[in-house]
């Protein structure tokens, strides 16, 4: 007989997937740090699978846990849509949402498309900058809703989830140990920009930035015509570019924290809106987006 998989469980493992710590994830989902571990035993239970990896210092999340993950956001972002629609039919006004560039080309599009479907009396209108300088414009009222990226240490907003870093190049790129690195990186104030530059400055590997631009496009552009690398989120590497990891003189990487932030001002459309991104976010991981 099979068994039907419950909200609460699912809140908590995606809760425990964002944070790898059951006691940031146990204050997130408003419980306690043993009732989220028994919630996260009772999931296991149904699915029949380990869906994480625990040890005093870290908690790991498995292959199964991985493909748990995408279905997971899927089935809350459409309970509460389903919910949302049935209360709050008639949700409308303006959502000024802020993005990087990135973000706003790969992640949000089908998540913007849903929302429109679903409300088509919301307004949304998309704003593409640095995270650095999108956030200080929730504290003006400039704009509505941010989502940015962290360091894994110093997460801040409502974590979606993690996300690999990963050096990428064309297919043809050969690497000359001998030169300096070029880069094409998105401008200062970026964090994958830091990483990049704090990994190579740890190996004493020389480099230059041939390119420093917001634009995804331009991006991908000058890295397939320069012979340059660059440093992106696994889930925004546009496909005419390759993984380079592992080469000699490509340090390793840490994960990065997508996030979303919310303003001071909570309506109920712009909060809608927000716990739509969130819900979204955190079951479009790499593995998916990969498949798309």
């Amino acid at each position: 007989m099979k068994r039907d998989l419950e909200m609460d469980l699912l809140r908590s493992f995606v809760a425990v997937a964002a944070h790898r710590n059951f006691t940031k994830a146990a204050n997130a989902v408003g419980r306690t740090q043993s009732a989220v571990s028994l919630q996260i035993k009772r999931l296991e239970d149904i699915v029949g699978k380990r869906l994480f990896e625990r040890s005093r210092q870290s908690v790991t999340i498995t292959h199964a846990g991985e493909s748990m993950l995408v279905y997971a956001g899927r089935i809350l972002a459409a309970n509460d849509a389903a919910l949302s629609h049935i209360q709050r039919p008639e949700a409308a006004g303006l959502v000024r949402i802020g993005a990087p560039d990135d973000y706003a080309t790969f992640l949000l599009p089908p998540i913007l498309s849903a929302i429109a479907r679903d409300y088509p009396r919301l307004q949304l209108e998309v704003t593409c900058d640095n995270a650095s300088d999108l956030l200080p414009q929730l504290a003006t009222d400039a704009l509505d809703v941010v989502v940015a990226t962290h360091r894994a240490d110093a997460v801040a907003g409502e974590v979606a989830r993690y996300e690999p870093l990963h050096w990428v190049a064309a297919p043809d790129y050969l690497d000359d140990p001998a030169a300096p690195l070029s880069m094409v990186l998105f401008p200062p104030g970026c964090v994958c920009r830091d990483i990049a530059l704090g990994a190579l400055r740890r190996i004493d590997r020389a480099w230059h930035v041939a390119y420093s631009t917001r634009s995804i496009a331009l991006m991908e552009k000058a890295i397939l015509e320069n012979a340059s690398v660059s440093v992106m989120e696994a889930s925004v590497i546009p496909a005419g570019l390759c993984v380079i990891d592992g080469r000699e003189g490509f340090p390793s990487l840490p994960d990065v924290v997508i996030s979303v932030h919310r303003g001071a001002a909570r309506e109920a459309h712009v909060s809608l809106v927000a716990d739509y991104l969130s819900a979204r976010l955190a079951g479009s991981g790499a593995k998916e987006m990969a498949g798309q």
